[in-house]
């Protein structure tokens, strides 16, 4: 194993898990490591979890480092377009 380093975000929000049943989205665990689906030799993973509820239920994401930053870019984007008094 050779994550680097793991990241916790505390958050608030909701993320459809397996079933299609909607949950609270509680923290998000970022790191890099090996993947264990996706097709590259490493990615950027990000797992979305409610600390409270039940671990099984989670959102998974494997990126390529490319594909992070993306996403990342694209974030910053949808936000700066929102007025400032929506960002609450």
């Amino acid at each position: 194993m050779c994550t680097y380093t793991t990241v916790h975000a505390d958050m608030d929000g909701s993320a459809k898990g397996p079933g299609s049943a909607w949950f609270h989205a509680g923290r998000a665990t970022v790191y890099f490591d090996h993947p264990v689906h996706a097709m590259a030799e490493h990615t950027l993973n990000i797992d979305l979890t409610d600390p409270d509820g039940d671990p099984a239920r989670r959102v998974a994401l494997e990126l390529t480092a490319e594909s992070a930053r993306a996403l990342v870019a694209a974030i910053q984007e949808a936000l700066a377009a929102v007025p400032d008094e929506l960002k609450v």
